[in-house]
Parts: C-alpha cells; sequence; structure tokens
C-alpha cells in the first residue's frame, strides 16, 4: 500500500473514531456531570439516554448552516476543518499495542507536541473571519491561551525522551519500567493540566466563555460546522488521555494479547473521566490567572521534573 494510500485510510480511522469519540463523550460528560450535581442526566431516549446523542446530532446535521453576511467566507468556511485535522493527524502517533503505532517516525513525540497545536491558527481564524467582537476576542484568547500552555505540556513529557533515549513512540514504550510512573508524576499533573487547557476545557475554557463572549470564537457557526468544533475538542480530548496512557501509565505493557489494547483503553477512559470532573467541579479561571498558571506555576514544576530525571539519569 502507498504512503498516501496508508495515510487515507488512517485520516478515515482517526475521524471515525473522532466521531465515535464525540458521540459517547457527550453522553458520559452529561452523567457524570448529572452525577456530581446530584441529578440523573439523559434518560428519555434509548436505554439509560444512550441515544440522546444521537438524536442531537442528527439535529446538528439537518440544521441550516449559516454563513453571517460580513463574514469572511471561504475562511469562515474552512476554518473549523483547519482545527480538526490537526487533532485527528495526532492519533497516528499513538502506540496502540505491542509493535503498532501508525506512524512510528523518529519525531513522534514532537509530532504529537507540535501538530495539535497548528490548531490555534483554525481557532484565531474562525474568531476572525466572523467579523464579530465576541468571536474575534474569543480568537485572541485561544492563541495567547494555546500557545502558553503549549511549552509547559511539551517540557513535561522531555523526560520520556530522557530516559529512552529516543522520540520514537515504540522505542519509548520498550524502554518503559514501571518505576517511571512516581518518577514523572509531577510532569503528569503538569501534562494533564496544560492538556485540559490546549482543548479549551473547563476551568480554562476563557476563549468560549459563554457568560462573557455567547461562546466566543464559535459563536456564529451552526449546524454541522459547529458539530466539527464540538468533534475537535472531544477528539483533543481523547488523544491526551491515550497519550497519558501510553507514556505515563505504560499503556498496553504487562498484558499479553488483545488485553493490552483494552487496558489502554480503559486507563484512558479513567484520563477523560478525570477531565471531566475537573470542568465540573472547578469555577472558570480569570485571564491573568491562566497566564500565571501557565508561566509561573506549570512552566517551572515542569523544569523541575526535567531536573529530577536528570538527576536519576546517572544512576541508571
Amino acid at each position: 500500500m502507498s504512503a498516501l494510500a496508508w495515510g487515507a485510510v488512517w485520516g478515515l480511522a482517526a475521524g471515525l473514531v473522532i466521531a465515535l469519540a464525540a458521540l459517547i463523550g457527550v453522553w458520559g460528560e452529561r452523567k457524570v456531570a448529572g452525577r456530581i450535581q446530584m441529578r440523573i442526566g439523559p434518560q428519555e431516549l434509548g436505554p439509560f439516554g444512550l441515544l440522546q446523542t444521537l438524536s442531537d446530532t442528527v439535529k446538528l446535521v439537518l440544521k441550516e448552516d449559516i454563513t453571517p453576511r460580513a463574514a469572511d467566507v471561504r475562511v469562515f468556511r474552512a476554518a473549523p476543518l483547519i482545527v480538526f485535522a490537526p487533532i485527528a493527524m495526532s492519533f497516528a502517533v499513538v502506540p496502540y499495542a505491542a509493535g503498532f503505532v501508525p506512524l512510528n517516525t523518529s519525531v513522534g513525540l514532537l509530532f504529537f507536541m507540535a501538530v495539535p497545536a497548528i490548531s490555534v491558527i483554525g481557532v484565531l481564524l474562525a474568531g476572525w473571519s466572523s467579523r464579530n467582537t465576541y468571536a474575534t476576542i474569543g480568537g485572541l484568547r485561544a492563541a495567547a491561551q494555546m500557545i502558553s500552555y503549549e511549552l509547559s505540556r511539551t517540557l513535561s513529557i522531555l523526560p520520556f525522551v530522557l530516559l529512552a533515549g529516543s522520540m520514537r513512540p515504540l522505542e519509548v514504550m520498550d524502554a518503559w519500567r514501571w518505576w517511571w510512573i512516581p518518577l514523572t508524576a509531577i510532569g503528569f499533573v503538569v501534562y494533564l493540566i496544560s492538556s485540559i487547557a490546549e482543548v479549551n476545557r473547563g476551568p480554562f475554557d476563557l476563549p468560549e466563555a459563554e457568560s462573557e463572549l455567547v461562546a466566543g470564537y464559535f459563536a456564529d457557526y451552526s449546524g454541522i460546522r459547529w458539530a466539527i468544533f464540538m468533534m475537535a475538542e472531544y477528539g483533543g480530548m481523547v488523544v491526551a488521555a491515550l497519550f497519558a496512557a501510553a507514556f505515563f501509565f505504560g499503556g498496553y505493557l504487562g498484558l499479553p494479547g488483545v488485553l493490552g489494547p483494552i487496558a489502554l483503553i480503559l486507563k484512558a477512559t479513567a484520563i477523560v473521566v478525570l477531565m471531566i470532573w475537573v470542568k465540573w467541579t472547578f469555577p472558570r479561571m480569570r485571564p491573568d490567572q491562566l497566564m500565571k498558571t501557565a508561566w509561573k506555576v506549570l512552566t517551572p514544576m515542569a523544569l523541575v521534573q526535567l531536573v529530577i530525571v536528570g538527576a536519576v539519569i546517572p544512576w541508571l
């Protein structure tokens, strides 16, 4: 199979995974949020409300796709895809099973950090092209936020490069040891918080901030284009959780056959639930608090993690 065909296959597979993740994720988030708020959550459509998200999807697909009269039409319509595509591409470097990763490139860990960051361009263009003040402010907030937290997120995974001596996903997994979990605990905390901020989830959802910006950068989007933004958000959550489950917690290691990928999925699911719990537990941060957290808390913590790992390596 040619490289182009292989890329098309995995691109389609990643798109389907993200769509499925959005369907299940929205239902799961409603259920988790319901329990946190002492209510039940969706329960009318299908058993346990499982068909509620499907019905919402049908509604979004059939809903009118509106483009504001003053908008830059081509940029406005392309922005959701610019946000979605990098998230889908990042699935390619996650090790799913022993000896299997779609793209085992020599810069795999760097690829995972760099490629999703391109989505900030789509968010910025979405806000600017709307010709809406609230949307533009949301886009600018998103750009500042995502660029700031990208640094701490990248620093949090550098310890694995030092420990394994490689950025290839499979080589890192081959070198992985159980004692990496306590050794990189600080890095995991930094990675988790930074990942939540990267996908604009609460309490870091300032680019959307419904009470201030009326949904921010996608305030003027409707129908399927609005759904693409939401799919990108849940896709970002899922791929961030899969990456953390693989490298911070060993992913599929220690279990034979199909049990390995199942273990990876269960660990990732637990991390996604943790992300949902954080959103529905903590209040939204102010812009100044958001930046202070990135530059004065998470970045120093990530550097401390690097110093710890650097001090341990000579003893290995």
